[in-house]
């Protein structure tokens, strides 16, 4: 029998939303207001139809396990935010230094060096940039050696471009076929470090988020 309605004399039964049958969370962390609801729904059954002890026994266990995965849950919880903190101890000395990953880029002014990934197969690979909205601002042809390019913030005719984030993709091409498409890497200075949803993120300059997994390599500003 559901502990949530407790019969009356009669047949009737007490409604679900009185004070002993509401509050399930009560229930989970609260032994104590358990233990008087089952009394209570003992004091109330019907005599003509008692409880078999085999459902308490029943209702026991639930609760029982029910708690008990409430406590774990909070201690995962607890764990989750001690190893956070440990991290973020462990990562504070990012903060100030250039991390290596491929993601967008803020260009401020400064020519960005790009650290391209081509495939081994490729015979000419390609170099794309994109704004912040997706619009294709560059297209060149580049080496297939994987040299690492300067880009200073101009577009296929060498026209300026403003500061923003930029993407930088390269494809790769065999006989004329692409056969891979990659974001390439680049350096930025770390602004912040913090624990969210569960994972480390760095924060690099222009408020691009990574996961502190991504970042490649860390590297003294200006080496």
């Amino acid at each position: 029998m559901d502990i949530s309605t407790i019969p009356a004399p009669g047949g009737t039964t007490v409604a679900s939303n009185s004070p002993l049958a509401a509050q399930p969370s009560v229930i989970s962390s609260d032994f104590e207001t358990f233990l008087k609801m089952l009394t209570a729904q003992m004091q109330n059954q019907d005599p003509l139809n008692p409880i078999e002890s085999t459902d308490f026994a029943t209702q026991l266990a639930t609760f029982s396990g029910v708690e008990q995965q409430v406590r774990t849950n909070d201690l995962l919880s607890a764990l989750a935010q001690q190893m956070g903190t440990g991290g973020l101890s462990q990562l504070a000395g990012w903060v100030g230094m250039d991390a290596r990953v491929a993601a967008p880029a803020y260009f401020d002014g400064q020519p960005i060096t790009i650290y391209p990934d081509i495939a081994a197969t490729a015979d000419t690979a390609t170099l794309v940039v994109q704004n912040e909205s997706g619009q294709e601002v560059l297209r060149q042809q580049i080496a297939t050696n994987g040299a690492p390019i300067n880009w200073a913030g101009t577009t296929s005719n060498g026209q300026p471009l403003p500061g923003g984030k930029y993407n930088f993709n390269v494809e790769s091409y065999a006989n004329g076929n692409l056969i891979a498409s990659h974001t390439a890497q680049s350096y930025a200075r770390v602004s912040e470090v913090k624990f969210a949803a569960g994972e480390m993120i760095v924060v690099l300059a222009g408020a691009i988020e990574v996961s502190a997994e991504d970042v490649t390599a860390l590297r003294e500003p200006g080496a």
